[in-house]
């Protein structure tokens, strides 16, 4: 590990607003099980809702829609410390009482949060692991684990510029009869409502880059109601024909752009 990221990660110890509990931690005795249940009133000192975002990277969609939402707290999950850092010093000098930063994988989730404890959970530009479901943040997988801390009418958000993540998640939320609230395969040419205002007042860095090279954006919101019976959907999905950091995209996505 290089001596800046062995930097940032010391000074991360000293914020208040941050939290860590790697895969290879132990849990007993972490601070932050015992958070589990006690975020309002533990670190929040509020009733306000809770929202997580998964795979917050650099944090700066939190650490935004924090600013924007003050009536509502935002934590930010990432297992790289090194990028979480910039957004977690961000809102520490902001002195932002909204905002606090958990560093895990996100299968471990529920040993921090309660049953009904979450409001929303943001899923921001994952990576769309195109070859196992099982590690796709939208799966059924994943579902199950989201309902054990979601309150009965929290909601999901995803904001992605993969055709193939979007077109499994809409199968995934039909398949299992979720409440479909939003759904659109180009965020920032839909009409404007609220619900899609919300989703388009921030850009992330890479969302910056996915629009610059010609790609729409994505954007599903669904209410998860239930974890009983889940299935997975059994339908072919072409893969992506580009890669993060490519310019050889799939020129078909331009061409099908429609308003939800």
């Amino acid at each position: 590990m290089g001596k800046n990221k062995l930097k940032k990660f010391a000074e991360m110890e000293t914020f208040h607003n941050v939290f860590q509990c790697g895969a290879r931690e132990t849990l007993e005795g972490n601070p932050v099980v015992a958070m589990r249940g006690k975020w309002h009133e533990e670190y929040f000192h509020n009733d306000n809702p809770i929202v997580l975002e998964l795979g917050c990277g650099r944090g700066e969609y939190t650490v935004g829609l924090a600013a924007r939402y003050p009536d509502k707290n935002y934590i930010g999950i990432d297992i790289k410390g090194a990028r979480m850092w910039a957004g977690a010093k961000q809102a520490e000098l902001a002195g932002m009482k909204n905002v606090a930063f958990l560093r895990t994988n996100i299968e471990m989730l529920t040993h921090f949060f309660a049953p009904n404890e979450v409001a929303e959970i943001w899923i921001t530009f994952p990576d769309p692991q195109m070859k196992k479901a099982t590690k796709r943040l939208t799966s059924t997988y994943f579902m199950q684990r989201y309902a054990q801390l979601l309150r009965p009418d929290g909601l999901i958000h995803l904001k992605t510029d993969s055709p193939f993540l979007y077109t499994y998640t809409q199968a995934m939320v039909k398949e299992n009869t979720y409440r479909l609230l939003v759904d659109t395969n180009d965020l920032y040419a839909a009409p404007a409502t609220e619900d899609i205002e919300e989703a388009r007042s921030l850009q992330t860095h890479y969302e910056h880059q996915w629009l610059d090279r010609g790609l729409t954006i994505k954007y599903l919101r669904w209410e998860l109601s239930h974890c009983d019976n889940l299935i997975e959907p059994e339908i072919d999905i072409e893969k992506d024909t580009y890669r993060s950091y490519g310019r050889n995209y799939n020129t078909s996505d331009s061409n099908n752009k429609s308003n939800n």
